[in-house]
């Protein structure tokens, strides 16, 4: 009887064990699960302030990641917000690609996800192992178009309506992973002579002033066939976009560099207005208009010495796209490569460790490719720096002038040194020369009414404060004590520039720009330094957009626009041209290609 009981006890014992065990596989425990299932929420620091995400789990897997709150610019960062959360469920892990152009809004995310994670009990350093990516299948893509541009920045988005308002069916290619290159982060402004708008603000002006002001700020070295056809379609350009639902503010001013009130200034922050427009017209065309991103253009295909396509790499394999009548080269120019600055530049100091207001797509791939199918490439010494850059990245995000007239420039010591209201090599070479080659930017509530009033990035000015990015005093000499400079200097400076406010003229620096004294606090201040803003050189092209050999032969079936071009700006580009240039020679370089003239 004993043994049979301790038969029966053995038997219940292996029993429990096997149950045990069972239970084990069909419902891990916490130490065997990835995550303690449940939502979770994490922020972090993006650029305009913070952003916050929604992470799902369960105890295996990452099953939502939701960016719920942001202050990011539209346009900018969308790639980021959209691209970033899909890649950490896709992978399982943290350890994704950020988006090129918005860097700072991915690593932001990455960041808030990494925090949420944390609370859901996750190793952390486990999900930051790259994941292994499956190689590209190594196909080719072959596709036909009439048109095919190179480069999804505004020329090219320019050129694909045009050509299409002409009869076209286009294909554009674009390397990065989104569209708008450096059109969507510049500071918008457009130069035009506008009958409408600055006859109500009593300015007096005239195409003609705007070409010999082109011309002149250029040294002289523009074309002048190309300035009058940039000049003479600027306002033309204007209506055009606004005809397409772009919307510009009423008032015009006077840009950095721009030497007259004509610049139109967007509804949109930065340069979103710009794209969102185009977009809007492309997606409504979308049967006959394909954008292609990620797709980086290697080579202009040529047959008897036309061009007749583009080979390209995406992320499936090669791409080979021909073209029925033209190529449109709108690839920017290569202020975000410093070989190829180095290479070319003869005007400036060493510009290796100068930072760029740039995305980093402007690498010049187009000038090369061109140049090797024979186009000729002119002025590539010309190279435009700003006194504008974040001292930190170089953008011109962070800026809190709101235009020429009412902001003054001073140094270290608090004391101004050069023609705010000068040509853009004229101040940046003066600003090279001060200590550490770092200026402070000085305005007053005429700029900043509220603290909730956005300066021409979409930043506020109490964002930037709050930020240490900008000082704010009730005092000059407050101001001046924040920012380290002499008190009496600074308290000088404003004076005498409060001055010449009154008197009107031309000050002691020469400056001729004036409105509204700086005497209404709060008072601001915001550092800034130089960077590389534009290149002015490029591919040659005749006033049809038609690009030009060594000979000055017209190379048939290509086309080009934009800041991959070289001829139009001379030494020095205005403030507020290039959004005019990119988007009057790139309905231009539409129109041609269309016609396969």
């Amino acid at each position: 009887m004993r043994k049979v009981y301790r038969s029966l006890a053995m038997l219940l014992a292996i029993i429990m064990i096997f149950a045990l065990v069972g239970c084990q596989s069909a419902v891990p425990t916490s130490s065997s699960s990835l995550f303690k299932a449940g939502t979770y929420t994490g922020e972090a620091e993006g650029i305009h302030g913070m952003l916050q995400v929604e992470v799902t789990v369960d105890e295996n897997k990452i099953t939502e990641v939701k960016v719920v709150k942001h202050d990011e610019t539209p346009g900018v960062s969308d790639t980021a917000i959209t691209n970033v959360p899909a890649d950490i469920m896709k992978y399982q892990t943290l350890a994704v690609d950020t988006v090129a152009g918005a860097s700072v809004t991915s690593k932001a995310i990455i960041e808030a996800v990494t925090k949420a994670l944390e609370k859901a009990g996750a190793n952390i350093a486990n999900l930051q192992k790259k994941p292994e990516v499956s190689a590209t299948t190594g196909q080719t893509i072959e596709k036909q178009a009439d048109v095919v541009i190179i480069g999804g920045g505004g020329a090219g988005l320019a050129a694909a309506i045009s050509a299409h308002e002409n009869g076209a069916k286009v294909i554009v290619i674009e390397k990065m992973p989104r569209v708008g290159g450096n059109t969507i982060i510049s500071g918008s402004a457009f130069n035009a002579v506008d009958p409408v708008r600055q006859e109500k603000q009593g300015i007096e002006d005239a195409v003609e002033k705007h070409y010999t002001q082109t011309y002149e700020g250029g040294d002289k070295l523009g074309n002048p066939e190309l300035i009058k056809t940039l000049t003479d379609n600027a306002y033309p350009a204007i209506q055009w976009l606004e005809s397409m639902g772009m919307e510009f503010k009423d008032e015009v001013f006077t840009v950095l560099g721009g030497l007259w009130p004509r610049a139109h200034k967007p509804v949109k922050p930065l340069g979103t207005g710009y794209i969102e427009t185009y977009m809007s017209y492309i997606e409504a065309n979308k049967a006959d208009i394909e954008i292609m991103v990620d797709t980086k253009a290697t080579e202009i295909i040529m047959e008897n010495g036309k061009a007749v396509g583009v080979k390209a790499e995406g992320k499936e394999g090669n791409v080979i796209l021909k073209a029925n009548k033209g190529v449109v080269v709108a690839a920017g120019g290569f202020g975000a490569n410093i070989e190829m600055r180095e290479k070319y530049n003869s005007i400036w100091p060493s510009l290796q460790n100068v930072k760029t207001t740039n995305h980093v797509g402007a690498t010049g791939d187009g000038m090369v490719m061109a140049e090797k199918i024979g186009a000729n490439l002119i002025g590539m010494d010309k190279i435009q720096l700003l006194p504008m850059g974040d001292p930190e990245t170089g953008s011109l995000s962070g800026n809190i002038e709101q235009g020429v007239e009412n902001r003054i420039f001073v140094n270290k010591d608090g004391d101004r040194f050069v023609d705010e209201g000068a040509r853009r090599d004229v101040m940046t070479k003066a600003l090279f020369e001060q200590t550490d080659a770092t200026m402070w930017v000085i305005v007053d509530k005429h700029s900043y009414p509220t603290g909730d009033t956005k300066n021409n990035f979409n930043e506020t000015i109490d964002q930037l404060v709050e930020q240490g990015r900008a000082y704010k005093a009730d005092t000059i000499e407050d101001l001046a004590k924040q920012i380290g400079v002499s008190p009496e200097n600074l308290k000088k400076a404003v004076d005498e520039f409060n001055k010449a406010v009154e008197k009107g003229g031309k000050d002691a620096l020469g400056r001729t720009l004036f409105k509204d004294k700086l005497d209404s606090a709060p008072y601001y201040a915001g550092a800034r330094v130089p960077t590389v803003h534009h290149t002015m050189g490029g591919i040659a092209i005749n006033t049809s957009a038609q690009v030009l050999d060594k000979d000055g032969k017209i190379i048939p079936g290509l086309y080009a626009a934009g800041e991959v071009t070289g001829g139009i700006h001379g030494s020095n580009r205005l403030g507020g041209n290039a959004l005019a240039d990119i988007n009057v020679f790139g309905r231009i370089a539409g129109e041609s290609a269309a016609a396969g003239k």
